[in-house]
């Protein structure tokens, strides 16, 4: 009689439950991004956030205290670009301001006394209140929209001027109504004043404290590049030159040589940027993959962008030269109030461009063909010595922003 071992059922291992996405503030919010982001780490709805803000508000003001308390410690989303808030914040401010100082003259035209029977009275509401809302509208804009991308310096100074005015037409009338708790009444309107004129100082203070960083930033850039130019950087160039200018090891150090010079003198290049730096790019990444040394050498001032047909046309130019030539290629760029010229030369054998089978467009529509459609010329001339690559564009009248 065989007896059989009872069957376990396999169970399926546990499943991680996946990673909560980080407490971070979205870039693009509706006033702070506060809410976004609790819902967002939470996985709960974002009405149900907000919804519970507005519950813990009514308790005592918790939710006001739980929000600014978020406010100040949850940190941005990862990114380069500004916060940029769709809410007009400021705007809002400026409607009950208003309407606080709409009420103030009302009562002021009634004959009303400023609190001298009753120190909560509806005009001392209405005075407290257009004081308040106005001198939060001022300090928002000048702390918070200045910064904005969807705003800016104009709607700050906008909003400071509707702001101060509010201030000033609220003191003068407290002013022309001599009755008792007056004392009060003024200090309102002053020290909204003072607040909006000291927010200027602390956006001045917040600049300079920006510069004085950048200062001692490129302080530190510059005797890092001092160092790395008497040491690193001259050892890359004995390199190169004991090495030979077509070896593998002179062609990574003279890579590595231009990177470390570009992350040294260059700086933050822009998107697109102009034809010498593109190009002198190209040409290191050209070093890398083929056994060329390339110098780009730029001289007068060219407006010309590396996305445009005379970049292009110039890049084609020197790959072609990289891999059928080899060697020394040279690149000369010269700009003018006319015109640019770039001229792109090898010393490799040569070739003639009647010989050049018809499907090879290489030469005949990516360089000569691609700058007579932009309106300039592409020449080519080359014999046994090697060939020179001559390109023209004229720029004269030519907006190019």
């Amino acid at each position: 009689m065989s007896s059989s071992a009872p069957i376990v059922p396999v169970r399926p291992a546990p499943v991680a439950p996946p990673p909560r996405p980080p407490l971070a503030r979205d870039r693009e919010c509706l006033v702070a991004g506060v809410s976004t982001g609790l819902s967002r780490h939470l996985g709960a709805p974002l009405w149900a956030v907000r919804a519970l803000f507005v519950a813990l508000t009514l308790c005592g003001g918790a939710g006001i205290l739980l929000y600014a308390w978020c406010w100040v410690f949850m940190p941005w989303q990862p990114g380069e670009s500004a916060p940029t808030r769709r809410a007009p914040v400021a705007w809002l401010l400026l409607v009950p301001a208003s309407i606080g100082t709409l009420l103030v003259s009302i009562r002021w035209a009634a004959g009303d006394s400023w609190g001298a029977d009753a120190p909560v009275s509806s005009s001392t509401l209405a005075l407290a209140g257009a004081v308040v809302f106005a001198t939060a509208a001022s300090l928002w804009a000048t702390l918070i929209d200045r910064t904005d991308t969807a705003r800016g310096p104009r709607h700050t100074a906008v909003i400071r001027i509707v702001a101060v005015a509010l201030l000033v037409l609220v003191f003068l009338i407290v002013l022309g109504r001599p009755f008792g708790g007056t004392a009060f009444a003024l200090m309102l309107p002053l020290a909204g004043l003072m607040a909006v004129a000291s927010s200027t100082f602390i956006h001045r203070w917040r600049e300079l404290a920006g510069e004085r960083v950048r200062r001692i930033r490129e302080e530190q850039r510059s005797e890092m590049a001092a160092h790395l130019h008497d040491s690193v950087l001259q050892t890359l160039a004995l390199i190169q030159n004991r090495a030979g200018a077509s070896s593998e090891a002179a062609r990574l150090a003279r890579a590595q040589e231009r990177e470390l010079r570009a992350w040294l003198y260059d700086g933050d290049a822009p998107a697109d940027s102009d034809l010498p730096t593109d190009l002198r790019d190209y040409a290191g990444g050209l070093e890398l993959d083929y056994p060329v040394r390339i110098d780009v050498v730029s001289a007068g001032l060219s407006a010309e962008r590396a996305s445009g047909e005379l970049a292009a046309a110039a890049r084609e130019a020197m790959l072609n030269a990289a891999r059928h030539a080899g060697g020394e290629i040279s690149v000369y760029i010269e700009g003018n109030g006319t015109g640019v010229d770039v001229f792109i030369r090898d010393r490799g054998r040569g070739f003639v461009l009647a010989a050049v089978p018809s499907d090879r467009l290489g030469v005949r529509e990516s360089i000569i063909g691609r700058m007579r459609r932009a309106g300039g010329t592409g020449t080519v001339r080359s014999d046994e010595n090697g060939t020179e690559v001559h390109l023209h564009i004229d720029t004269a009248g030519d907006d190019r922003g």
